[in-house]
């Protein structure tokens, strides 16, 4: 049997947004508010990009019974291990996240972009930390 996955989302994969009930609903066996640190960008396409950063970004740590959603949202992130960062429209790596009160909830997986490709893609940064598609509610 594996080890559950932990993977920090920020945008359309929260729970309540467009792509949660597609690809997390039937397999998450838990979603928490969560804290990661970064910078959160909305993006013109209707989603947000996240990059490494210092301010607190809102989200979700979704844990998962094993690996295998990895496959999935590497498809909808547009990330492949095997090819050049830079033919990547996200990359995916471990960051530490935190409970709402900044208590560690240890690593998970997140996919960020760079400061490179969110600039050329005219992300607008939003300095509370938080997306909503669907109009949830902050933390």
């Amino acid at each position: 049997m594996s080890d559950p996955i932990n993977i920090f989302v920020y945008g359309t994969l929260k729970p309540g947004e467009s792509n949660y009930q597609q690809y997390c609903a039937s397999k998450v066996l838990e979603a928490k508010r969560a804290i990661a640190f970064g910078q959160l960008f909305a993006l013109p396409f209707g989603y947000p990009a996240m990059t490494e950063g210092e301010y607190p970004v809102q989200g979700f740590l979704l844990s998962f019974p094993d690996a295998a959603i990895l496959r999935q949202l590497d498809l909808l992130e547009d990330f492949n291990p095997y090819k050049p960062a830079d033919d990547n429209d996200y990359h995916r790596q471990t960051i530490e996240t935190y409970n709402t009160s900044l208590v560690s909830l240890g690593l998970a997986w997140a996919y960020l972009m760079t400061p490179k490709q969110v600039y050329f893609l005219d992300g607008v940064f939003l300095p509370d930390g938080c997306w909503s598609g669907s109009g949830l509610d902050p933390i």
